[in-house]
């Protein structure tokens, strides 16, 4: 028989959704020192960041009060459902405080701002601060004007004459520091920001050494932010050329969050991008842990496009299950990753489809956990109908048992529904020695159901599901 959803909350050692209590309200999200592949407050709660990307207040435009109203109203529906994290871009229309003239910072811009963090105090939601995402700064040939920056120009009294100067010419530099204590001097002790993030995938700017500049910009915001974290990204992993440009930003000093990007693009060179959703997302995850950076690995930017990036993915339109999301948010973590992944479009998507659901059922699946004196391992186990995905921990073995046959390509374009899997057993085995597993659960995130586990010696039988299921054994002494 099915058990209450509080049997797993018994088990909770700490919450990962909305702050806690005052003690973790007044803490700073930080690199664990007991295990530097998760994150943790200052004062030790286990922290697994659960959000997506809101980068802006979508259909409001530049209207104050129906654009604050709008994030209040998402930001709620997240915090909900357990989510604890979302990403803002300080440089888009509605919050850019440097609109009109470099160097100069708009103070009512700025309020914007203030409002923005006092919504997620309110609802216990840290913010991921990225300060850039243009492109480029010449008026005279803009390619994309929502990548146009044209106040950075010197034709408009910029201290650059092209994206190479404004990278590497002393005076754009100097201009940045400045900005950067602006904003240091206005939230440099702001517990509710998770992180400052300098650009929004920077390799997508054409000119200069933005590498040389990152580690060194990286370096003035661990000085003016010494309690926040410090990161930067690249653009999607979806070709080779990505592998050098991810290996020397996830191994440079002072990028405290190993970061990375991936969709579903069926115009991507690397055929891995265009097939399941979880095996994409995993596979990223995988890619940066295999440089074995030292620091946490996070899927920053995920979800579903039109080939290369032309545009959100079509077939969204039908995914009024999450089957996308919900890839997005399991995959990343159960592959080793710090948290869950972080979806793009959520305006689009995950609004639009009403499917702030699915960061709770990932809430609940990963309640209680302490990741970083887990010492987890990531591995997989071998099965003809399932993918399993394994964490190995010292007290806790998490296993992610995802259906091969369902898949967007079978339930969105071709419009299956999902069969039911049943009588399906996952021999524990190949793990290594397990006492006999007992007080075992199974959580099925499509139905919010908790179950005790039938287990016969180390293998166990899975009950009736469809699309996945996630199994929670305790092991160890």
């Amino acid at each position: 028989m099915p058990c209450r959803l509080g049997l797993l909350g018994a088990m909770a050692m700490a919450t990962v959704g909305a702050l806690a209590g005052e003690d973790d309200a007044k803490a700073f999200v930080r690199v664990s020192p007991r295990d530097p592949r998760y994150l943790e407050l200052s004062n030790g709660t286990p922290y697994i960041p659960i959000g997506l990307n809101m980068i802006h207040p979508g259909k409001a435009g530049n209207d104050e009060a129906a654009g604050l109203a709008q994030l209040d109203a998402w930001m709620r529906a997240l915090a909900a459902n357990g989510a604890n994290h979302l990403r803002v871009w300080l440089s888009i229309g509605f919050f850019d405080v440097e609109h009109a003239k470099a160097g100069v910072y708009d103070a009512a811009k700025a309020k914007r701002i203030d409002a923005l963090l006092a919504l997620a105090r309110k609802h216990g939601i840290r913010v991921k601060m990225t300060l850039e995402h243009f492109r480029e700064i010449d008026p005279a040939s803009p390619r994309k004007t929502w990548a146009l920056n044209p106040v950075q120009h010197a034709s408009r009294g910029g201290p650059a004459a092209s994206t190479k100067d404004w990278f590497d010419a002393a005076s754009p530099r100097e201009q940045f520091r400045r900005k950067l204590a602006w904003f240091a001097e206005r939230y440099g002790s702001e517990p509710i920001v998770y992180g400052w993030e300098l650009w929004n995938e920077v390799n997508c700017v054409h000119g200069g050494d933005y590498m040389a500049w990152s580690e060194a910009m990286l370096a003035e915001l661990h000085r003016l932010f010494p309690q926040n974290l410090a990161m930067q990204s690249l653009g999607s992993y979806d070709g080779d050329w990505a592998r050098d440009n991810y290996r020397h930003l996830a191994l440079m000093e002072g990028n405290d969050v190993a970061q990375v990007h991936r969709y579903l693009d069926l115009g991507a060179k690397l055929d891995v991008c265009h097939g399941p959703v979880d095996v994409l997302a995993a596979d990223a995850v995988r890619e940066l842990l295999a440089l074995k950076p030292g620091r946490p690995v996070i899927l920053a930017e995920s979800g579903a496009v039109e080939p290369r990036h032309t545009g959100p993915f079509k077939l969204y339109a039908k995914d009024k299950a999450g089957i996308i999301l919900h890839d997005v948010l399991f995959a990343p973590f159960f592959a080793g990753a710090a948290g869950s992944g972080q979806c793009w479009h959520w305006d689009v998507y995950v609004a639009a489809n009403d499917l702030w659901w699915h960061f709770g059922r990932f809430a609940q699946a990963v309640k209680g956990l302490d990741p970083p004196s887990e010492g987890f391992e990531p591995l997989m186990l071998e099965h003809p109908e399932l993918r399993v995905y394994v964490l190995k921990g010292k007290r806790t073995m998490l296993l992610w048992c995802r259906d091969k046959a369902n898949t967007w390509q079978s339930e969105l374009r071709d419009g299956q529904a999902p069969s039911e899997v049943r009588g399906a057993t996952v021999d524990l085995g190949p793990l290594g020695a397990l006492r006999p597993v007992a007080n075992a659960l199974v959580y099925d995130p499509w139905a919010n159901r908790l179950s005790p586990l039938i287990a016969r010696q180390a293998v166990i039988e899975l009950p009736p599901f469809r699309r996945s299921i996630v199994v929670r054994l305790p092991i160890g002494p």
